[in-house]
C-alpha cells in the first residue's frame, strides 16, 4: 500500500478509503465527539416534530436562547446563536476589525483561516511541553503588552488538553482591558471538564465587555452535523453590531428545536460526564504506566500523547492503528508540536481497551 497521506481528525471517510475499510468498522478516536452519539431521546421527539421544516424558525430564536441561558446559567439577551462556532467565530473576528492578533498555540487551524481572511496579522503564544502545555498567565501578559487588539484562547485547549482556570483568565482581561484588546475563548470542550465551573468564562461576561465566549454542540452532544453554535458576551455594541452582519436564519428550524432539547437532557449530560470521567482516568493512567508513552494531564474528552518509543513515529501509529480498524489523530500538523505526537478522544470501555492493547503491542 502506499504511503498513508496526513488526515484530520473528521476525514473518516477518505481515511477509510484509502484503507479500503468501510467507515462503519472504523473507531473514530480522532474526531473528539461524544462516545454516546446522538441522544436517542432527542431523536424520537424530532422525528415526530418534522412539521417544523414547513415554517421559518422564530428570526430571534427566542426559545432556543432561553435554553441555553438556563444551561449556561446566563442571560438570555447576551446570547447570540448561529450555524455552527465556526460562524460565530467569523462574525466575531468581522465585528471586532482584528488588526494584530494573538493566537494561543498549538491549536484549532480555523482560527488563522477567519483571521487571514479578515486581513489582519497574526503572531502566536505558544504553550511550552516543559509547562505541560498548560498557560502561564503572567507569561501572556507580558506577551499582551506587546500591542494586540484580539486574543483567541481555546479553553480546554485542542490538542493539548489542558485548561486555564477562572482566575488566570480574570488577570488575562484586566490586562486586555488597560490595553484595549479583545479576549475571545473557544469553550467547545469545556462541558467535558474535571471541573467546568472552574475552567468556564460564561460568568465573566457580566463584567468584561472586552469578552466572548462561544460553545457549540457537536463535541458534547455528538450533533456536528446539526451546525448549532452560539456565543455569549455581555457586549450590547457588540452584540448589535454580529446581529447585524449575521444573516437572517442562519440556524434552521429543526437545529433550532433540536438544541432546545439537547439542553435540557440532563440524563444524558449526567451519563456523558460519567463516562468520560471515569474512562479518562483510566486510560491516562494506564498510558503513565505504559514505556515508551508520555501522556499530558488531560482536562478535555481527548488526551495528548508524546511518543518516546526510538524509532516509532506518529504516523506509523497511525497507521498501525487504521489497520486495526481504529483512526486517531496524527498531531505532525499541529504547528509548534515539533516531536512525535498523537491524540486521542475517550470512546467507548471496550474500544479504550483496543486501543491501549494496541497501543502497549507497537
Amino acid at each position: 500500500m502506499e504511503k498513508s497521506p496526513g488526515f484530520h481528525g473528521s476525514d473518516l471517510e477518505a481515511a477509510a478509503a484509502f484503507y479500503q475499510l468501510s467507515p462503519d468498522e472504523v473507531v473514530r478516536f480522532g474526531a473528539n465527539v461524544n462516545p454516546l452519539g446522538f441522544p436517542e431521546s432527542v431523536k424520537q421527539i424530532l422525528a415526530g416534530r418534522l412539521d417544523v421544516l414547513g415554517a421559518y424558525p422564530d428570526r430571534d430564536y427566542r426559545a432556543l436562547r432561553q435554553a441555553i441561558a438556563g444551561y449556561c446559567r446566563a442571560d438570555m439577551e447576551n446570547i447570540i446563536v448561529g450555524n455552527g462556532s465556526t460562524e460565530l467565530i467569523s462574525l466575531l473576528i468581522q465585528a471586532r476589525k482584528a488588526r494584530h492578533a494573538l493566537v494561543i498555540a498549538p491549536t484549532y487551524s480555523e482560527y488563522d483561516r477567519e483571521l487571514g481572511l479578515n486581513g489582519g496579522d497574526i503572531d502566536y503564544f505558544y504553550l511550552l511541553e516543559e509547562e505541560d502545555f498548560v498557560l502561564d498567565a503572567e507569561r501572556l501578559s507580558r506577551k499582551i503588552r506587546e500591542g494586540y487588539d484580539f486574543v483567541i484562547l481555546c479553553n480546554p485547549n485542542n490538542p493539548t488538553s489542558s485548561a486555564v482556570k477562572n482566575g488566570d483568565i480574570v488577570r488575562i482581561l484586566d490586562v486586555l482591558t488597560e490595553t484595549g484588546g479583545f479576549l475571545m475563548i473557544d469553550e467547545t470542550y469545556v462541558e467535558f471538564a474535571p471541573d467546568p465551573d472552574a475552567v468556564t468564562s460564561v460568568p465573566l461576561t457580566g463584567i468584561y465587555a472586552n469578552l466572548m465566549v462561544l460553545r457549540g454542540v457537536s463535541k458534547f452532544f455528538a450533533a456536528p452535523g446539526l451546525r448549532l453554535g452560539y456565543g455569549i458576551t455581555g457586549s450590547p455594541s457588540l452584540m448589535k453590531e454580529l446581529h447585524r452582519l449575521q444573516n437572517p436564519w442562519s440556524l434552521s428550524s429543526i437545529g433550532a428545536l433540536a438544541g432546545e432539547l439537547l439542553f435540557q437532557d440532563k440524563d444524558y449530560i449526567r451519563r456523558t460526564r460519567t463516562l468520560i470521567t471515569k474512562e479518562r482516568e483510566r486510560m491516562y493512567q494506564a498510558l503513565l504506566s505504559m514505556p515508551g508513552f508520555h501522556p499530558f494531564l488531560p482536562s478535555a474528552n481527548f488526551i495528548l500523547v508524546r511518543l518516546e518509543k526510538p524509532g516509532l513515529t506518529s504516523a506509523q501509529v497511525f497507521d498501525a492503528l487504521m489497520r486495526r480498524k481504529m483512526m486517531i489523530r496524527d498531531c505532525s500538523s499541529f504547528q509548534s508540536l515539533g516531536g512525535e505526537y498523537i491524540r486521542f478522544c475517550i470512546m467507548l470501555p471496550e474500544d479504550n481497551t483496543r486501543l491501549l492493547l494496541a497501543l502497549s503491542s507497537l
